[in-house]
């Protein structure tokens, strides 16, 4: 039972009982049907094949390869492999261009392999990486571009293609958040050299930990699979350099299940958006990013704050949500290029467009886990803080560090890959 807002000192900022009785995250983990997840499980046991390429683990590849309807998939044991597999299997090097805005690990898996990335600006209409910043980047120095399908909602891929074909560099996209999505009615996965996939146990569809490389091009297939395995062939030999990418038959047997549910989760995703979507319309200063159902997974409820018409910033609100145990979350601050080590290695660097979205977007729990009634609760004290936004602005009640009283365990951080 959710505890209704009748004045400011009912919020729990203020002193008040929080609304919820417990955490609400973004990113909880959806769970399909335990009991067939058990016998699985089981059956691995039984079998004692608990890796190394297994039965489940081959039937995932098959059973994702046809839903995204691509030739190939080879799954790994997280995302983050997957990004570094999938550059070593192009074989990129001195440059990269990636946007800022998104999670850390794009640019880790560059970083880490020793190839410079180069931030990019974004479009403020669909927060993915701004095709006309791009082409200003190119140098000869750089071997391809890193799209991001961030919160599910393709790239401008068409311009993209043209801009890495007439440079000849590659072309991949990080997918991590574009499972089971389209562009222009074509599966996600189909584009660029290769794209990546994220199944993080907060991704709407997850295998505890888990990641993919799908592509359509056999040799970029084959070199993946023999790099996620220490550069073995099928033969048994070893034939390139490689690492230990591979993805267990639990993870598996998890990603399995999870697909046989995969119509709910994203019936629920659907249906959330669309509540939000009704209660937050024409609130001053609160825009929810839009998304094609059709072709969308819409695991992401994203919300830009703009303080100039709500009379409260993005922050102070999310304030106010914590304390309500609403852990809604600011997705990603502040910018790859303001954190380390790319903030010492480039401090004059400006993006505007990621800088100001860093300021103001907000992503809000759902998935499974998340009721009408409980959208209508947050909605609420949504439209409780900004009708009452100056006033908690200018409250004398010090602003405290975000997440600072909130147990680890109870942060869910939503890996784009991990």
């Amino acid at each position: 039972m959710t505890i209704r807002k009748q004045s400011l000192k009912d919020l729990a900022i203020f002193g008040g009982e929080p609304a919820f009785p417990e955490h609400l995250h973004v990113g909880r983990p959806n769970v399909g049907d335990r009991e067939r997840l058990f016998e699985r499980i089981d059956d691995i046991l039984s079998r004692r094949w608990l890796t190394n390429h297994g039965p489940y683990v081959c039937e995932l590849e098959r059973r994702i390869a046809d839903l995204q309807a691509v030739k190939h998939c080879v799954v790994t044991c997280n995302g983050t492999i997957a990004l570094q597999i999938g550059i070593r299997a192009l074989g990129l090097s001195g440059e990269v261009i990636l946007p800022s805005f998104t999670f850390v690990a794009t640019a880790h898996a560059l970083e880490w392999l020793g190839i410079t990335p180069v931030f990019c600006d974004v479009s403020a209409s669909d927060h993915n990486i701004d095709p006309r910043q791009v082409e200003k980047l190119i140098t000869p120095r750089t071997s391809g571009i890193m799209g991001v399908h961030l919160w599910g909602r393709p790239c401008d891929v068409a311009s993209l293609e043209e801009i890495a074909a007439r440079h000849r560099i590659h072309l991949m996209f990080d997918a991590a958040h574009a499972f089971a999505c389209s562009y222009n009615q074509r599966m996600i996965g189909n584009f660029g050299s290769l794209e990546v996939l994220s199944f993080h146990a907060t991704k709407f569809f997850n295998t505890f930990e888990g990641g993919a490389i799908v592509t359509n091009d056999d040799l970029v297939a084959t070199r993946a699979r023999q790099m996620r395995d220490y550069g073995y062939d099928r033969n048994d030999d070893v034939v390139s350099g490689g690492t230990n990418g591979k993805m267990n038959e639990v993870s598996a047997a998890m990603g399995l299940t999870g697909l046989e549910s995969l119509d709910e989760f994203m019936a629920a995703n659907r249906r959330n958006n669309q509540d939000y979507r009704t209660q937050l319309a024409n609130l001053p200063g609160v825009r929810m990013a839009a998304f094609d159902e059709e072709e969308s997974n819409c695991q992401y409820v994203v919300v830009e704050i703009d303080e100039s018409q709500s009379g409260i910033g993005r922050d102070r609100l999310m304030e106010v949500l914590h304390a309500e145990k609403v852990l809604a979350r600011r997705y990603f601050y502040p910018g790859c290029h303001r954190g380390e080590p790319y903030r010492s290695r480039y401090p004059a660097l400006r993006l505007p467009v990621t800088e100001a979205l860093c300021e103001r977007v907000l992503t809000l729990p759902t998935g499974t886990a998340v009721e009408a009634e409980t959208v209508a609760a947050i909605c609420d004290l949504i439209r409780f803080a900004v009708r009452h936004g100056s006033e908690i602005s200018e409250s004398a009640l010090p602003r405290r560090k975000t997440n600072r009283n909130v147990p680890k365990s109870d942060l869910a951080v939503d890996a784009i890959l991990s």
